[in-house]
């Protein structure tokens, strides 16, 4: 999505680790009307999917997987890092490493919201090693639900996950890949063809 490796390049930070920083659109401060339009296109990328739900991972996941539910008229369901006071009842729950804050967290689900039947399009905001939607699609597997792919805003083409999730049968569509980032800037996987 040439829109947003403008963005991507005009807004984005290139940190340590190598983490990029995307914050004033995607994950701290959002743009709307931009979430709006990524929802749109992911929406139109899994349109003959057969989805039913769609599943992410709180808390940067919550408003592109918004966008893609308003886009697609369906319900969507966020795994929670924290159990909360309104947890209850019978939860589904699995382990996910998170890259960015070098953390585990136990996600859990509430099983009213993920039945046998579901098809679930997972979404997210980035996909680097993989480990978040590996966690998703676990809790897919426990409630005996479909997983019918995962959209991913930013993959990081240079990390393992994609190619893991693909050659596992996956079908992942990511906006925007990048397969190389350092001081000198960014190279997404189409300016390499």
């Amino acid at each position: 999505m040439k829109a947003l490796e403008d963005k991507i390049r005009a807004e984005g930070k290139i940190l340590p680790g190598p983490v990029l920083k995307v914050s004033s659109f995607l994950n701290h401060q959002i743009d709307a009307d931009f979430m709006m339009e990524i929802g749109r296109e992911l929406a139109a990328r899994f349109q003959d999917a057969g989805a039913t739900k769609i599943l992410t991972i709180e808390s940067s996941g919550i408003a592109v997987a918004t966008a893609v539910g308003a886009a697609l008229h369906i319900p969507v369901l966020f795994a929670k890092k924290h159990r909360t006071s309104n947890v209850s009842g019978m939860l589904y729950q699995t382990l996910v490493h998170s890259y960015t804050h070098g953390t585990d967290y136990t996600v859990v689900v509430e099983r009213d919201y993920l039945k046998a039947g579901d098809r679930v399009l997972m979404i997210d905001d980035f996909l680097a090693n993989g480990k978040a939607v590996e966690g998703l699609l676990d809790l897919i597997a426990q409630a005996g639900a479909e997983a019918v792919g995962a959209g991913i805003v930013i993959e990081k083409g240079f990390q393992e996950g994609g190619a893991l999730l693909r050659a596992a049968g996956l079908r992942v569509e990511s906006l925007a890949v990048i397969d190389s980032m350092d001081e000198n800037g960014i190279v997404f996987r189409n300016e390499n063809v």
